[in-house]
Parts: structure tokens; C-alpha cells; sequence
């Protein structure tokens, strides 16, 4: 690596620090934005109120990819609880990297921060949601070691569904 190569952290966000509460919601938005994130802006409601709930949510934690400083990348998780291994389990609610900085890592750096901190939180394991068409996601998550979830082949795949309440 060169001397003027940029320094890449990944690190838990501090939702009562204000640069990180703008970090979090800024790459959130950003990712909002992308027509894998549905490509609408975050409504200003929830960049007003978000930081605070994730605070205030139990078993929440966001990373922070930065690039000598600068926010780049972002992961918001969410622990949860696995029934059949009586166990917490890691919810990856959220993965973005800046368009400008795709292909160069970051994404993986997130995941195994994601790892590392799901390990040190006692996670049985770690799951995720991801469109059928993010082929580079896809991707990603498939060289992290992720796959479809089934429990017996002969039963299928498990889908990802929803009803919308609010």
C-alpha cells in the first residue's frame, strides 16, 4: 500500500455523536436513493427521528465505513433472537456503499465487522435480505459464506415477506 493510499475504518456508530447521526442518516438516504434502496429519498420524517429510535432500540447497532475519515459505507443491524438454537442472532437491516466507492472493498470490511461484532454479541448466526436482481450483492454476500435459507431441501427455500402496517 502507498503512503498516500486512503486508511479504511469500519467502526460502531456513536448515535449521540452529532457527525455520526449525520453520517448514519446521509448514507442511509443515499442508499434510499439507489434503485436498489427503492430510489426515493428518506421522508424527512425518518431522517429527523431515526438516529433516536435506532438509540432507543434494543439490540440495534450501526457500522461506519469511512475513508480517511470520510463516511463511505454503512451497515444498521439489528440483533434478534433465534428460537431453535436459543440464541441471539444479527439482522443485517442495511448495507450501503457511495456509488463512487463500489468494487473497492468496503462492502466486505462492513461484513466482517458485521461478523465480528455479531460474535462478540453471542449470535448464532447472521441474515440478510437482498433483491433477486443485485447481482453485485449477491455476489458479495455469497463470498462472505451467505446463501438461501431452507431448512429442508424438500421444502423449499424460505421467502422474505411483508405487510405494511404504517
Amino acid at each position: 500500500m502507498s503512503p498516500d493510499a486512503p486508511t479504511l475504518t469500519v467502526e460502531l456508530a456513536d448515535y449521540a455523536d452529532p457527525a455520526d447521526a449525520a453520517a448514519l442518516v446521509s448514507l442511509l438516504d443515499t442508499y434510499a436513493r439507489d434503485p436498489m434502496g427503492g430510489g426515493e429519498p428518506l421522508p424527512e420524517e425518518t431522517r429527523d427521528t431515526l438516529v433516536e429510535a435506532l438509540a432507543a432500540f434494543p439490540g440495534a447497532f450501526s457500522l461506519i465505513a469511512r475513508l480517511d475519515d470520510v463516511p463511505v459505507g454503512l451497515a444498521n443491524c439489528i440483533t434478534g433472537f433465534s428460537t431453535f438454537a436459543a440464541a441471539p442472532l444479527v439482522n443485517i437491516h442495511d448495507l450501503a456503499v457511495l456509488p463512487g466507492h463500489r468494487g473497492h472493498g468496503i462492502g466486505r470490511a462492513l461484513m466482517d465487522a458485521v461478523e465480528a461484532e455479531a460474535l462478540k454479541r453471542g449470535a448464532c448466526k447472521i441474515t440478510l435480505e437482498v433483491l433477486s436482481g443485485n447481482e453485485t450483492a449477491k455476489a458479495l454476500y455469497a463470498n462472505c459464506g451467505y446463501g438461501n435459507y431452507e431448512l429442508d431441501p424438500a421444502a423449499g427455500k424460505a421467502m422474505f415477506w411483508q405487510k405494511k402496517l404504517i
